[in-house]
């Protein structure tokens, strides 16, 4: 009996030592490279008034990517137009580009709606000039957002404007985005509403509670809201 058990223990350590260990996974992959997306535009992507991650950084989480976030409060449709040339080599790499511009431009002329109209075609033109650029510096998705108002929204805005200067933004807005959606009308470029988000289906939905409380940008329900409305990344 006791040579029976020393002869199985001979085999078991036999068998222990001839066992091949399992790969090590880290040293065998790379590291894992992320997609970046670059978001250009004025104050409602770069999350001005909201305290919280802005939509750009959101929807590169969901993505898996990495954020790069270049817009600037203030800026208008020109001045993203403008500054192009010197972010060739992050655009360069880019997977998407995200633009959301020209709410400044009509807010310059909101007290003169005889302007709204050549406001609108300036926006058209800056940012179809943008759109073409990118594509001619590689061909990668453009995204342009549309806006739920270029100035003040809910409650402020028909505290600060009245029934007239309510639909006066209406006017303005509406004309933006129809010049939005003809500039992303090229190719590899699409226009992305962000109207039913913050209005509704039917365009009556008050937007007050996706506002920060200035009513001209939105808060963290909003900006998950247009987050929400980006659609994935291709590839």
């Amino acid at each position: 009996m006791r040579r029976a058990s020393a002869l199985l223990a001979v085999l078991l350590l036999a068998a222990c030592s001839t066992a091949v260990p399992e790969p090590e996974q880290a040293s065998t992959s790379g590291p894992v490279e992320l997609r970046t997306v670059v978001t250009l535009g004025d104050s409602v992507p770069a999350g001005t008034a909201c305290g919280c991650d802005p939509f750009p950084a959101l929807y590169a989480r969901e993505q898996h990517a990495t954020d790069v976030n270049l817009a600037e409060p203030g800026s208008t449709a020109a001045d993203v137009r403008a500054a192009l040339p010197t972010e060739h080599d992050v655009i360069a790499s880019a997977a998407e580009v995200v633009i959301m511009t020209g709410a400044n431009d009509m807010g310059a002329v909101f007290d003169d709606p005889t302007r709204y109209r050549s406001a609108a075609e300036s926006v058209q033109a800056d940012v179809t000039a943008t759109v073409a650029a990118i594509e001619q510096l590689r061909p990668i998705p453009v995204i342009v957002l549309g806006y739920w108002n270029v100035v003040q929204d809910g409650d402020v805005g028909k505290a600060t404007y009245g029934p007239d200067g309510v639909q006066n933004a209406a006017d303005a807005t509406d004309l933006v985005n129809n010049a939005l959606q003809q500039a992303a009308a090229q190719p590899g470029a699409a226009y992305v509403s962000t109207e039913e988000a913050f209005h509704g289906d039917d365009g009556t939905h008050d937007p007050t509670g996706m506002l920060a409380p200035d009513g001209d940008h939105p808060n963290a329900a909003g900006h998950a809201a247009i987050a929400a409305l980006l659609p994935p990344l291709p590839g």
